[in-house]
């Protein structure tokens, strides 16, 4: 049997087409717009999600409807999608990065309160969580507030229109703010305080547990339907992260650092976000608003260059030894401290300072930035040695260097990168039975290569240059605010 995985991401769809042994054999994608209707608001139509997803399954089951085992998603976490009593849309969902809540999470943060907050759902409010929306709605929209009859996530919506099961997973649901993670159940308390009635909330599965069947219309008669899970747990499974301090870091836009807990924890100062795994367990996460976004903002815009390695280059001799430091808070900062007052910087030069010792401070700075995520992870008991490395970021050579050595770890990446995408197609089958746990499944499919291991004196250099790192932030604190 064939199984189809797709991630429904901000930007399009993607969806590729994999055998039981994890062979990618189709691979596709369709675009659709994002909608801006004021500044900081980000919105899209749902309905564009269906219309993208049909093409991408028609696509990929073309001549193979009968052999497609099942299907499953990984999809962008926190979008606010409500439907009435008919099933229609009621308005546009609100995404992940929409920044029109800043009052309802500091509603939740200072009066209902981080500590309360922590204790309920193991987590505190960030602007774009969901719940802070649902509060959104109400204060601003009354009239479509009194219309909902249903609350869900993006991916959520499309397993909905495919099997009629208003269902949703314990690791997208654990961003909303309303889910009791540690327990997966959810919390009553918290929807009596966003004023959310539990009828209106999906019925919980776990990733790799099957939903149901599509329906008829969709002339895959064979084909169940995984609950699938959130983007970023889809692809820890996608690229092996499944076992007990196992991490997955992300170099895309923003920069994810995934670490796999057997056990729930959380951090005393809730600086990473505690989720469920799409694995059946927990994970830790610290999500840094720009990474790759980061180096392009330098190179593209400012130095006006598309040799990303040219830039660089007279630099290289300088790992462990940069004077320069960069603060890579452009939009705010998310993991670990939660300020979207917090602004980038470069901190350090002189009248030698070069354009590459800049770059190099780019690239060095996102690597401590995410070093502060693992250092919370660390806090919590976990052993990390070694993890995996995806995203755009992940295809320089020498940002995997300098990571592997500021976080001195082993850094590994996946022959075959295929995101959310793979990580739903392996929860896929577990769902239609080729296998029986997402260990295995990513055991039998998954299969990874070393690509940069750390220098212990490099290692050294370098724990020195993040000693310095950590301290910029704080001194700086009180001014970003003034800005």
């Amino acid at each position: 049997m064939y199984y189809i995985g797709i991630d429904l991401g901000t930007s399009s769809v993607k969806g590729i087409l994999a055998d039981s042994s994890g062979n990618v054999l189709r691979e596709t994608s369709e675009e659709y717009p994002v909608y801006y209707p004021k500044d900081g608001w980000s919105e899209q139509n749902p309905e564009d999600w269906l219309a993208a997803a049909k093409k991408i399954i028609e696509r990929l089951s073309d001549g193979l409807t009968d052999k497609i085992g099942g299907l499953s998603f990984g999809g962008q976490m926190h979008g606010l999608v409500l439907l009435d009593e008919n099933d229609n849309v009621i308005r546009p969902c609100i995404l992940w990065n929409d920044g029109r809540t800043e009052k309802e999470t500091a509603y939740l943060n200072e009066k209902i309160g981080r500590e309360k907050l922590s204790k309920l759902t193991a987590n505190i409010a960030f602007a774009g969580f969901t719940a802070p929306k649902i509060l959104w709605v109400e204060n601003n929209e009354p009239e479509n507030f009194a219309r909902i009859r249903k609350i869900m996530l993006p991916k959520d919506y499309l397993t909905y229109k495919l099997t009629g099961v208003h269902a949703t997973d314990y690791s997208d649901a654990s961003g909303m703010l309303l889910l009791d993670v540690e327990n997966k159940r959810w919390s009553e308390e918290m929807c009596e305080i966003c004023h959310v009635k539990m009828k209106w909330l999906p019925r919980l599965f776990e990733s790799y547990e099957k939903v149901g069947k599509t329906l008829p219309s969709f002339g895959l008669p064979n084909a169940v339907v995984a609950a699938g899970a959130g983007d970023n747990a889809a692809a820890a499974v996608g690229m092996g992260a499944v076992k007990e301090g196992d991490c997955n870091i992300s170099l895309g836009t923003s920069g994810t650092v995934f670490v796999c807990q057997d056990k729930f924890s959380v951090d005393e100062h809730n600086s990473l976000h505690s989720f469920a795994h799409a694995n059946g367990k927990w994970h830790l996460m610290g999500c840094i608003l720009s990474a790759a976004s980061a180096n392009k903002w330098w190179l593209t815009d400012i130095l006006k260059t598309t040799d990303y390695s040219g830039a660089v280059e007279d630099a290289k001799d300088l790992l462990g030894k940069n004077d320069v430091f960069f603060l890579p808070y452009l939009m705010g900062e998310r993991s670990p401290h939660n300020d979207v007052r917090a602004r980038g910087a470069f901190i350090g030069m002189r009248p030698d300072t070069t354009s590459a010792m800049m770059s190099l401070a780019v690239l060095e700075g996102v690597a401590f930035a995410l070093r502060d995520c693992v250092e919370s992870a660390k806090s919590c008991g976990l052993k990390i040695t070694k993890s995996n490395l995806c995203g755009g970021g992940a295809k320089s050579e020498l940002w995997r260097k300098i990571i592997a050595n500021v976080l001195n770890v082993k850094v590994d990446c996946t022959e075959t990168e295929k995101g959310p995408s793979f990580g739903a197609a392996l929860l896929a089958m577990v769902a239609g039975g080729e296998y029986k746990t997402t260990e295995e499944a990513a055991a039998k499919t998954v299969k990874s290569k070393t690509a940069a291991k750390p220098d212990k004196e490099l290692v050294k250099l370098y724990d020195e240059r993040y000693n310095v790192f950590k301290k910029l932030y704080p001194a700086l604190k009180d001014s970003f605010a003034l800005i």
